[in-house]
């Protein structure tokens, strides 16, 4: 998940993200744009952003349903 300091969507996000991978025993990573230009520039106006096996999957929202099929693929 891509995110930055003082995003409410980013705690929104994490919450859900977090029930999801450990019911399905999977972990996720967290990265702060703020900490990569090339990160920041391409996803700013996106976060949270989310991927799965390296292919962008959601950006604003988390939907749990949607997430839980895409990790159990």
């Amino acid at each position: 998940m891509l995110t930055r300091a003082g995003c409410h969507l980013c705690d929104d996000a994490r919450t859900i993200i977090s029930q999801v991978t450990a019911e399905l025993g999977e972990t996720f990573v967290e990265t702060d744009i703020t900490t990569d230009q090339q990160l920041y520039d391409l996803y700013w106006e996106q976060i949270p952003v989310t991927f799965v096996d390296g292919a962008q999957h959601d950006f604003f929202w988390v939907d749990a349903d949607r997430l839980r099929r895409a990790l159990a693929r």
